[in-house]
């Protein structure tokens, strides 16, 4: 199974895959998890320039993050899969269309056809899009201590863009699953649980 955890920034998807991977592998299945940018070697290079870079275009943007894609879905996204590894990715391409197509206002069927070609036919077969507000998420960053990085820095308005993209997705996606990321940690965590449990 390939499973993938989006949501705007802030929204504890990081948490919330660390603790399914952890019960899986408790319930004696195989799993690993996973990130974009930055899940392979190239991919690391990729993510230093796409979050840390003073100027970029959304061209060479989504370019590069399609760039790291192609190379995680090769290095390893299908070897885990064809070894029957549970593949849990923090970000997948659902996560371009939100930032550079409803965030950057580049062509959704432009994207579209370029991730076609970064995936090779790689889909997910479910996707939990763990919702919170936009200023929640920054709250929580903030709290953290890290420092933002280029991304995170664009303007609230590019972030609520980017939520409102998750959203109208999820209407139309019936892999979607949409958690309430202002729900307990625990509580979300038994819900995505009890959803794979309807998987399996």
């Amino acid at each position: 199974m390939f499973i993938t955890f989006e949501g705007p920034e802030g929204s504890g998807k990081s948490t919330q895959i660390l603790k399914l991977k952890e019960r899986l592998i408790n319930h004696g299945k195989k799993a690993i998890n996973t990130f974009e940018p930055g899940g392979t070697s190239l991919g690391k290079e990729i993510r230093n320039l796409l979050l840390h870079s003073i100027d970029m275009s959304e061209v060479s943007e989504l370019l590069l993050y399609a760039a790291d894609r192609a190379e995680h879905v090769r290095q390893i996204i299908k070897p885990a899969l064809k070894d029957d590894i549970v593949v849990i990715s923090d970000r997948y391409y659902h996560s371009t269309l939100a930032y550079q197509g409803y965030g950057r206002n580049i062509d959704l069927s432009l994207i579209k056809k370029i991730m076609e070609i970064a995936i090779s036919g790689v889909e997910p077969d479910i996707i939990f899009l763990i919702d919170v507000p936009v200023e929640l998420g920054f709250e929580r960053i903030q709290s953290s201590g890290r420092q933002k990085d280029r991304i995170e820095k664009e303007k609230i308005e590019f972030h609520r863009s980017i939520r409102n993209g998750y959203l109208d997705m999820a209407k139309s996606d019936k892999r979607f699953i949409i958690l309430d990321g202002m729900d307990s940690i625990d509580n979300i965590h038994q819900k995505i649980w009890g959803e794979l449990n309807l998987c399996w």
